[in-house]
């Protein structure tokens, strides 16, 4: 009785302890469960909870990075309500890659110092350095999906920070 209290007790523990399923969000979701090459990006660090977030893909090349009409793929949703927001977004094929993220706080479409930003790896910006290099940024995608944290950095004075 002991041995078979033991197994339920060891397969209960198995069944919580495995993650749960990503509630992804996007166009691209369904890359996301079901395992397509993809990143999940969660965005992390709102300022507050109005406006769009936008995440952007570009591909290996370092001279597309963030150049105008050079992403690969974008998309733009309405901020969640409440806690960080997981965004898939779909890649055409396992390589190496590297997201963006706005989060447009008067979904104006337009960036201002109200807005918030970050990058895939999470590289320190400031008002004098906005755009990190490709190298700083650049994930490796496989065959499945990558999850990435992406928190994001607001103005503060004369300095851009996380607001966590």
């Amino acid at each position: 009785m002991f041995k078979l209290l033991s197994s339920i007790a060891v397969a209960a523990l198995a069944i919580t302890a495995a993650p749960a399923p990503a509630q992804a969000v996007g166009p691209d979701a369904a890359a996301c469960r079901s395992g397509r090459p993809s990143i999940l990006v969660n965005v992390k660090g709102f300022k507050n909870r109005a406006g769009k977030v936008r995440v952007q893909l570009y591909g290996s090349n370092p001279a597309d990075f963030l150049a105008k009409g050079k992403k690969l793929r974008r998309i733009d949703i309405p901020v969640d309500s409440s806690g960080p927001m997981q965004v898939c977004i779909a890649v055409p094929r396992p390589g190496n890659y590297a997201v963006a993220v706005r989060h447009d706080a008067d979904a104006n479409g337009k960036s201002g110092w109200n807005d918030g930003g970050g990058f895939s790896r999470n590289p320190d910006i400031s008002l004098t350095k906005l755009r990190p290099k490709h190298s700083q940024v650049v994930i490796a995608v496989g065959n499945g999906v990558k999850n990435i944290d992406v928190v994001l950095n607001y103005r503060r004075g004369l300095s851009i920070d996380p607001i966590v």
